[in-house]
């Protein structure tokens, strides 16, 4: 049986999906697993996809990223085919919208208004989305940032937000003294043998002041974050290898002979980018 030809054309693909989903979900003919999933059992799938099209990335692989990006494509499928179902919305629709957002959100592209340059841009479009906000007559202009975002990206956004109406510091040097002032008090409640939820919270404060610092910079936190989760996986498994060859475990290592090894991997590190 050969395949419809239509079906790798761009102005056929995306029904041929939708499709396919329609079938997977039928309750006679489709799929168990996928006619039992919810908006909710999907979720963390979509969330796991997301992450995996940011791993292609980083690892410059476009054709796990072409296949991942497929994978979340499907997401927004998936998503769309139960909401169909249920008579809220179709992917139709999901298209729909987003067009609409994007023509409205680049008046500069589609309608009379000039911008300078990417800045300017971006003020125009937070400003296109606050209006967007009230519009709704949402309470307060930290409504919107989704309470599903990693902590520390969560954090930095709301901190965004709280600056656009001048609640924020002119001088980062505010920030590093308050970082050093959110670390004395950790310090401080750890000296005194506080209890584990004040802890947490004082260790809170703390990365909310480095997330803060992170946005005044204009580094994103998670990336920077990232990197140094790489970093250390990459220096430990030097450590481990190292040990290896000599006939050794971490587990029977003493913590100066793996510290010995970690400077080693750092210099080496050093040594591969020095010019």
């Amino acid at each position: 049986m050969t395949s419809d030809p239509r079906d790798s054309q761009p102005s056929h693909v995306l029904p041929h999906l939708a499709d396919i989903m329609a079938l997977l979900r039928d309750p006679a003919r489709g799929c168990p697993w996928d006619v039992e999933q919810t908006f909710a059992s999907i979720a963390p799938h979509t969330i796991e996809e997301a992450y995996e099209v940011l791993d292609a990335i980083a690892e410059n692989d476009h054709e796990a990223l072409k296949d991942e990006l497929g994978d979340l494509l499907l997401q927004v499928v998936f998503h769309a085919r139960i909401a169909e179902e249920a008579g809220l919305f179709g992917l139709h629709d999901v298209i729909g919208a987003i067009c609409d957002k994007l023509v409205r959100r680049h008046p500069h592209v589609f309608g009379e208004m000039k911008v300078r340059d990417s800045r300017d841009q971006l003020v125009n479009w937070e400003n296109v989305k606050e209006g967007e906000r009230g519009a709704g007559a949402e309470p307060s202009v930290l409504e919107g940032v989704a309470r599903a975002l990693p902590a520390l990206l969560r954090a930095a956004k709301l901190q965004k937000r709280a600056a656009r109406v001048g609640f924020d510091w002119d001088d980062p040097a505010d920030v590093f003294a308050k970082i050093r002032e959110e670390i004395d008090e950790v310090e401080a409640e750890f000296r005194a043998g506080a209890p584990r939820d004040r802890m947490e919270d004082e260790l809170g404060d703390v990365l909310f002041a480095v997330a803060n610092l992170a946005r005044k910079v204009e580094i994103d936190p998670e990336s920077a974050l990232r990197r140094t989760n790489e970093k250390f996986e990459r220096r430990f498994r030097f450590i481990e290898q190292s040990l290896e060859e000599q006939g050794k475990s971490v587990k029977s290592s003493s913590l100066d002979e793996m510290e010995e090894l970690w400077l080693k991997a750092k210099s080496l590190e050093i040594l591969e980018v020095a010019p």
